[in-house]
């Protein structure tokens, strides 16, 4: 018996050991390191001497950070909840499809996620363009002229919202379809034959069951979007006057336009800790949530 027990430990620690080694090298070891970078006033590459909490005084104290924080919740107010919202509506009414029809919407739907960032922006640059974007007479039709969408201070955020939400919520719908028909349809089977409508169908049948997947939905687009950078940096880059600037826009400044490695390192971190407390404390009020 201790033979065996001994072998099951070799071959599970065996099948673990890559695992162990990718995550150490590509996570464990780099965040170890931006830990003790951000205590020091080294460059990007290089060295630097210890200088304590230095770097995260001057971070506090610099307006840029808040006005970072500031848009990073702003943002995340625009799209987690409305791309939920709008991905749990999309699956209902993909799910009441069936076979070719239903695979065909749902290719569509997905089709923007499989797209680079980098052409997603590109199409949206297009047709949001201030001369010649196929979206400016719907613009001017709404608000009596052509707007500058990125580089007017109170659209620029609202716009790459809805950008960011057009091009991920494939993933999002296809995680409530999968939701979705994990549902037995013997359970509205017999509530319908006990009479109920379909708003008691939705209620008291699938958007209970379907509250896991919602929540896994909720805190993955947390976590997305408080790591925006891509769609700013390529659309706004953070302008204009700082009101689509995000905390990984200036984590990118410091390292790499400035080469102040401590002190981006020290944003970093601050960023890496802020997503690791919201996204937790959400996920666990959301399973309270569930269970009342």
């Amino acid at each position: 018996m201790i033979t065996n027990r001994r072998k099951h430990i070799v071959v599970a620690m065996t099948l673990i050991a890559p695992f162990v080694f990718i995550f150490a090298l590509v996570f464990l070891y780099p965040t170890l390191k931006m830990v003790e970078l951000s205590f020091t006033n080294a460059p990007l590459i290089g060295s630097g001497e210890w200088v304590g909490l230095d770097n995260y005084r001057r971070l506090f104290n610099d307006n840029l950070f808040y006005t970072s924080l500031k848009n990073n919740g702003y943002f995340v107010l625009l799209t987690v909840v409305p791309t939920t919202v709008i991905a749990l509506a999309i699956a209902l009414a993909v799910n009441r499809l069936a076979g070719r029809m239903q695979a065909l919407v749902l290719a569509v739907f997905f089709l923007p996620y499989i797209l680079p960032v980098s052409v997603v922006t590109q199409i949206w640059a297009w047709m949001l363009d201030f001369q010649f974007g196929i979206l400016q007479p719907l613009i001017e039709w709404v608000t009596g002229k052509p707007v500058a969408v990125f580089n007017h201070p109170s659209w620029v955020m609202p716009a790459v919202a809805s950008i960011t939400i057009w091009w991920t919520n494939g993933f999002n719908v296809l995680l409530f379809i999968a939701g979705l028909r994990n549902i037995s349809p013997d359970l509205y089977e017999a509530a319908a034959l006990d009479g109920a409508s379909r708003r008691q169908l939705f209620m008291k049948i699938t958007w209970p069951l379907l509250w896991p997947v919602t929540a896994l939905v909720l805190t993955l687009q947390l976590i997305l979007q408080l790591k925006l950078f891509d769609q700013v940096y390529l659309l706004s880059g953070g302008g204009p006057f700082n009101s689509s600037y995000v905390l990984l826009m200036m984590v990118y400044r410091e390292a790499f336009q400035l080469n102040h490695g401590g002190y981006a390192s020290a944003v970093a971190l601050i960023l890496f800790v802020l997503i690791m407390i919201v996204s937790v404390l959400q996920f666990q009020l959301l399973r309270i949530g569930s269970r009342k």
